[in-house]
């Protein structure tokens, strides 16, 4: 069967792993594709090489199109996403030092966000210095998802805290050198963080916000328009991919195929950890985490329209972006369910009927309707109790106003 070339950017990050099997367990040759990839150093690389078109798609943060379409990036474009890369798989580590003083404020050790970050608003108030974080892109999941639980604790981000911007795998090493005291981002660099740093896991995002996305498949609006089949194509591939890497037995054979060297260069042990939700969180203490990272329940790979409006609520929230119809507009038009309906209805998959949802009011598995469904979406609580409803973006923006 003849095939399409179709070269993709990746980071060497866990949730690059529907890419990844897409390619080495020939779902993407079954749709059609040669699926090329190729490993990048920093989110910068991934959102300038798009950009310019050295990839045709590319394994980005949920916000980056956001910020292309919204002129935030040195080379601004419409960009979209017509697929979610899973949920999930972020974590919030700090030093040995800094998770002694959080622990003898009271921090439980059992990634509880209210606790962990009440006891670290303790640290910040009593320390003589002004402590430092890092996150891996300025407009990333992590830098918002780490603002919101700083906030929602009582620590004013940039005023109170400093925030750095560094590549995924750079930042265990900042650690250990002292340059900075805690960090967020995706496995394995939590897990190297504590096996070879001393880090030790504070919280993770399953517990911030439940359910939330964090990479998506993106691409420049404008090839898309040009390659619908090839968009239909790659969606079903990683869709496919989400359904095989879901299935516990096949956890093994993706962590080996993920610790490779062409990925993540690790121990297949340190790959699996975020696979199967079983973290070492610091000293060899293990915790089992639900839903760690989800790669396919839960309507996973679905671009819901909302999380694109929550992202956008929180470029408004910092500054990044003015609020305003237009700007909410081009920031909801990034994220394509449409595209990702079309290309899946061929396979009878589970489809949500709506493209927008409201994330923080079930608390326990819930029924959502769906073409082929219904379908089971997990809990999406927000640790603070707070409550995103898309049809009030207006209100939710005034009620996270910040008082610097």
């Amino acid at each position: 069967m003849s095939t399409t070339q179709l070269t993709a950017g990746f980071l060497p990050l866990l949730d690059s792993v529907l890419l990844v099997l897409a390619r080495e367990k020939g779902f993407a040759e079954e749709e059609g594709l040669d699926l090329a990839l190729f490993r990048e150093t920093s989110w910068a690389n991934i959102r300038d090489r798009a950009a310019l078109g050295h990839f045709d798609i590319a394994q980005m943060l949920a916000p980056m199109p956001l910020a292309a379409s919204l002129g935030l990036t040195p080379l601004a474009m419409p960009m979209i996403a017509p697929v979610v890369l899973g949920l999930g798989n972020n974590a919030i580590t700090v030093s040995d030092a800094l998770w002694q003083a959080m622990a003898g404020q009271g921090a439980p050790g059992n990634l509880d966000p209210a606790l962990t970050g009440a006891a670290l608003a303790k640290v910040v108030k009593a320390s003589p210095r002004k402590l430092r974080f890092g996150v891996v892109h300025q407009t990333s999941s992590h830098n918002y998802e780490l603002r919101y639980w700083l906030s929602a604790s009582g620590i004013m981000p940039d005023r109170d805290i400093e925030i750095v911007v560094l590549p995924p795998p750079l930042l265990p090493d900042a650690l250990g050198s002292g340059g900075i005291d805690g960090y967020c981002v995706g496995e394995p660099w939590n897990s190297i963080g504590v096996d070879t740093k001393g880090g030790h896991i504070a919280t993770v995002k399953a517990l911030i916000w439940q359910s939330s996305p964090d990479k998506v498949l993106g691409m420049r609006a404008t090839w898309a328009e040009e390659h619908p089949d090839l968009v239909a194509a790659i969606i079903r591939a990683v869709y496919r991919a989400g359904l095989w890497c879901a299935d516990p037995a096949n956890h093994d054979e993706a962590a080996a195929i993920m610790a490779g060297t062409p990925y993540l260069n690790s121990s297949p042990e340190i790959v699996g950890r975020a696979l199967t939700g079983m973290l070492d969180i610091g000293a060899g203490v293990l915790q089992q985490v639900p839903d760690y990272y989800v790669p396919h329940a839960s309507a996973a790979n679905f671009p819901w329209k909302s999380h694109a409006m929550w992202y956008y609520a929180q470029m408004v929230r910092w500054g990044e972006v003015a609020a305003s119809p237009g700007n909410a507009d081009i920031a909801v038009a990034c994220f394509r369910p449409d595209l990702y309906r079309a290309a899946l209805a061929p396979l009878g998959a589970a489809l949500p009927l709506d493209d927008f949802k409201t994330d923080g009011t079930h608390a326990q598995p819930y029924d959502t309707p769906a073409e082929n469904g219904p379908l089971l979406m997990g809990a999406d609580r927000f640790f603070d109790g707070g409550v995103f409803d898309p049809a009030a973006l207006d209100d939710y923006i005034a009620s996270q106003s910040i008082v610097r």
